[in-house]
């Protein structure tokens, strides 16, 4: 099993792909020292052959590839989310149409955390030999067994979405599959807006002059890491940035005198930047600060609750044969604990079917939980 890498033969099997009913897709990268991430190798079966692609070869035009995950035919993935985003980020589209292997199994119902090894065993009835899985992808030459141990990913998945597509079809979760898929091929999902950077970070603060600072100065990191492509906390660490929004430093004294920013966690050269940051956000009126994140669970006020829809929670998932972590997190829990209109996946779509419509109840004491033996039941108790 040779590594590919001329695009002429890329090009002629990416013509021969193009015409099946499906292509197995999956990705070697590496990101420890980057913010984009470094394709390394791209594994793609079809229904006749199986090829690994080497995108560090010298002089290798990928426009075919790139055209490949653009055309019509179906893209098979198992926990799509990351090399979808490279390809997102290589040529500004969302391979589709897609299918997500990971997904279709919580669908139907192999639980929250059903490995991909487990899938190819259950499903394949092969298993994975994972020794090779610390492998450094950026370092040439690739051995045969490297190659073999790369490819086996999207041999073996070949037969586990032959039989979770048939599941999903036997169960009517056509529906169900194409909200998940809806997520994952909108661009929106992947798009690495600066603007909203600063939601990724935990903050307890809900005061706009904050929240406002905050957001710029996650902005300027977040744009800061795109352009040199190094990781955000190689800019600014998280806390960093949260000491300095708190402080609100008007000039380079008030900076320097923060104790983060005198331990050398901010380069002299970012300090204008810096400053001009937080101006910005100081500057910003209090009706334009950005919108507070969702409260912090407050388990006095709501704990009773949150126990009792996670109970049932678990007891619907059960009835479905669907994956609890698909149909509502922890944090969804808790937001529909506190608020019947909480804008959670779990209040809309087939979500509020299997659960969502039921913990309204439940909330509102509509529905009971009782025993039934060992086991637990849903008690209608009427208007």
């Amino acid at each position: 099993m040779d590594l590919m890498t001329e695009t002429a033969a890329l090009e002629a099997f990416c013509a021969r792909a193009v015409r099946s009913r499906y292509i197995t897709v999956d990705t070697e990268f590496i990101r420890d020292r980057t913010y984009w991430s470094r394709l390394c190798l791209v594994q793609i079966a079809d229904d006749e052959e199986a090829i690994a692609i080497d995108p560090l070869a010298p002089g290798i035009d990928l426009a075919p590839l790139y055209a490949l995950m653009n055309a019509p035919v179906l893209k098979v993935f198992h926990a799509a989310r990351q090399d979808i985003e490279i390809f997102f980020h290589k040529c500004g589209r969302v391979p589709a149409p897609l299918f997500d292997s990971q997904v279709a199994a919580m669908v139907c119902g192999f639980g929250d955390a059903a490995s991909y090894e487990t899938l190819v065993a259950r499903l394949a009835g092969a298993s994975l030999d994972k020794s090779l899985r610390f492998t450094d992808w950026a370092k040439r030459p690739l051995s045969k067994r490297q190659i073999e141990y790369a490819l086996a990913d999207v041999i073996h998945l070949r037969k586990v979405y032959e039989k979770l597509s048939r599941r999903v079809a036997d169960t009517k979760r056509d529906t169900w599959m194409a909200e998940e898929m809806a997520v994952l091929t909108d661009p929106g999902t992947y798009n690495m807006d600066p603007a909203n950077a600063w939601r990724r970070l935990k903050t307890r603060s809900r005061k706009p002059r904050y929240l406002s600072t905050l957001r710029e100065l996650a902005a300027w990191r977040e744009t800061e890491a795109q352009r040199r492509d190094v990781p955000r906390n190689r800019i600014l660490r998280d806390d960093v940035l949260a000491d300095i929004a708190a402080a609100a430093p008007k000039n380079e004294e008030e900076l320097t005198r923060l104790r983060s920013v005198t331990h050398g966690q901010v380069g002299r050269a970012a300090y204008q930047a810096i400053l001009g940051a937080v101006a910005r956000g100081l500057a910003t009126p209090e009706q334009d600060a950005p919108e507070p994140l969702a409260e912090a669970f407050d388990e006095g006020r709501v704990g009773p609750s949150v126990e009792l829809l996670k109970v049932l929670l678990k007891i619907r998932c059960d009835q479905h044969g669907v994956a609890s972590k698909l149909v509502a997190s922890a944090a969804d829990v808790e937001a529909i604990a506190r608020d019947d209109q909480a804008d959670v996946p779990a209040l809309h779509g087939w979500r509020r079917e299997v659960f969502g419509e039921d913990a309204l109840k439940l909330k509102h004491g509509r529905i009971a939980l009782g025993a039934d033996g060992p086991s637990l039941k849903v008690v209608e108790l009427g208007p």
